[in-house]
């Protein structure tokens, strides 16, 4: 049901922002709600990599964990997350990170649906506003992590 789209140009190459938003273990640093974050395993396949890992977010005194597939994939620069379990009747996530003359694109997309009335009602508003700042915090973690580049457009 809910979806959410961005692009935004970014000063970073491709490759840096594959890297940073691959590295899922640091999101709990600066990504919106989200509380903790533990990879269950990792398998290299063909220069893919197949991470299996639990988010646990929160708001106020809202807790919730889920399971994720995370499917890296440096040579398309793309990153797939497929649902496994948790509040979510699904949810699919993309990253893809494209060429610009001054840095790359990051396309993020995000589509999911809760189980739960109640929890979309209490959780869902808090969802859509920390989607909308996500390509924000991915932005200024590659300032931090990379340096400056030139502003955003």
């Amino acid at each position: 049901m809910p979806k959410f789209e961005a692009t935004r140009r970014v000063p970073h190459s491709p490759d840096e922002m594959f890297a940073l938003v691959a590295d899922i273990e640091k999101y709990p640093q600066f990504v919106p709600l989200c509380e903790s974050l533990s990879i269950r395993s990792r398998k290299e396949r063909d220069g893919r990599s197949v991470l299996i890992a639990d988010m646990s977010v929160g708001y106020k005194a809202i807790r919730e964990t889920f399971t994720t597939q995370v499917l890296l994939k440096p040579e398309d620069k793309v990153i797939d997350v497929k649902y496994i379990d948790g509040p979510f009747k699904y949810l699919s996530n993309v990253w893809s990170f494209e060429p610009a003359s001054d840095g790359c694109f990051v396309r993020f997309f995000i589509d999911y649906e809760f189980k739960s009335r109640l929890l979309a009602a209490v959780m869902g508003t808090m969802f859509d506003r920390a989607f909308r700042m996500f390509a924000e915090a991915f932005e200024k973690r590659a300032d931090v992590v990379y340096g400056r580049g030139e502003p955003s457009a």
